[in-house]
């Protein structure tokens, strides 16, 4: 075996200070768990553990089954093993109902926007859904697709988006959905969801959101109320995740899926859920995105600190934003970011892209043999997934057809080509069309 090549100056002087900063951070995610803890039992009726101990906690065996095992195996400087027990853990075989509570909790927000979940009566993930009836003007529909018009879709096919993390269904109706041509306006239904957990969705607390949780809300939600027999797929980054599964469930339902900046890293599945967080939140201050995502990914209680500055307060963030810059509206790429509580994007980041990177293999196996067509797109500046993820899986799928967009990262491969990638995008699905009509 050939010995690793040595670290320049450069890598060393980062990794020196890389190490000298998480083990501060190391320190002060301890004592922001006490912190927590006070807090919660003081402000909240029934708290939720943290997962602090690598072993144990309160959320009930069915709930430590499935999560993934990154959310308790994060190595640290400090780990709380004293006898000092979480809130919420079992004490003298007893364990309080902390998975019952709802959303919001005192840290998180409770605008109006961020609770309109709660006064449908029932938990739906939020959609918008763009029709075009008869040849008549698209309209975009929010909120569930049981308020439409009835109508007979036998010439109308349905596409679903699937967005990534921190992101919305806006994330396709402000880019692709403009873009449409009128011929894909007639010929195509789009459906962008909010994944749970995100955007106008439900956010409980009582979920961990694993990747199953996440499947059995788009059933509830899109695949059962519309009727989706046969539809296309496109998704971003985590949202491949997703799609993978939903494809593996019910390949015979697939007629396209679209992967831009898949996840995915070649690795055994004992080792696939710690392979995907080492990889996408290394550990390193450089560079600033990987930094910002380790952080997040590593330590609970910071990551919840900068949700309850930043997501507990995004009204204002919004108000100072508009005032410095002089706009009315913000772009989506920035309200996104806030459009979430510290439980939901923590547990989502753990559960399915790390914890769901275990499966990915079999989820691949299912695609291979359903043969549909795949598409990936993958830009080469790519810094939050690599493009050695989408070279990873073309060659699980030989069959796939793999496009390298020079110069674009991971959020610039979808915005500033949006007229470029709604085109690839109606070939995709028109093409899927004509193989149709052949046989």
């Amino acid at each position: 075996m050939m010995p690793p090549p040595p670290m320049s100056a450069k890598d060393s002087i980062i990794s020196a200070i890389s190490l000298l900063v998480f083990s501060s951070l190391d320190l002060l995610d301890f004592f922001l768990c006490y912190l927590y803890r006070f807090l919660d039992a003081i402000l909240e009726e029934s708290p939720v553990a943290c997962y602090c101990r690598r072993e144990g906690g309160g959320r009930g065996r069915s709930f430590v089954e499935e999560e993934s095992k990154t959310i308790r195996g994060r190595r640290s400087l400090f780990r709380v093993r004293s006898g000092f027990a979480c809130v919420g853990e079992k004490r003298d075989g007893k364990e309080e109902k902390g998975c019952d509570a709802r959303s919001p909790r005192w840290s998180d927000c409770g605008c109006e926007a961020c609770l309109s979940w709660q006064e449908k009566g029932k938990e739906e993930l939020h959609l918008v859904v763009m029709d075009a009836f008869g040849g008549r003007k698209e309209e975009y529909r929010i909120d569930s697709f049981g308020s439409s018009p009835k109508a007979t879709y036998n010439s109308v096919e349905s596409v679903v988006f699937i967005h990534g993390f921190l992101s919305s269904s806006s994330m396709w109706v402000e880019t692709v959905f403009p873009n449409l041509s009128q011929v894909a306006k007639q010929s195509f239904r789009m459906i962008a969801v909010d994944l749970l957990g995100f955007g106008r969705s439900p956010k409980p607390t009582n979920c961990i959101y694993t990747l199953k949780d996440h499947l059995q809300m788009i059933e509830k939600s899109v695949l059962t109320p519309l009727q989706l027999n046969s539809y296309h797929i496109v998704a971003h980054s985590m949202g491949c995740v997703i799609a993978l599964a939903l494809a593996a469930s019910s390949p015979d339902s697939i007629k396209s899926i679209t992967l831009i900046a898949p996840p995915y890293f070649e690795s055994s599945e004992s080792e696939a859920s710690h392979t995907a967080l080492n990889k996408l939140a290394a550990r390193r201050v450089w560079p600033p995105l990987l930094f910002g995502s380790a952080v997040m990914s590593w330590y609970e209680h910071i990551g919840r600190t900068v949700c309850f500055i930043f997501c507990r307060n995004h009204l204002i963030w919004e108000w100072i934003i508009k005032l410095v810059t002089r706009k009315s509206e913000l772009s989506f790429l920035f309200t996104d970011l806030t459009r979430h509580t510290h439980h939901s994007a923590w547990h989502t980041m753990h559960n399915v892209i790390c914890g769901g990177a275990k499966s990915m293999d079999r989820y691949l196996v299912a695609v291979r043999e359903a043969k549909f067509p795949v598409r990936v797109i993958q830009g080469d500046k790519d810094q939050v997934v690599p493009p050695e993820c989408s070279y990873n899986l073309k060659a699980k799928l030989p069959f796939a057809e793999l496009q390298v967009v020079n110069g674009r990262d991971h959020c610039s491969v979808v915005v500033g080509r949006e007229d470029s990638l709604t085109r690839e995008l109606e070939a995709i699905w028109f093409s899927c069309r004509t193989q149709h009509k052949m046989y």
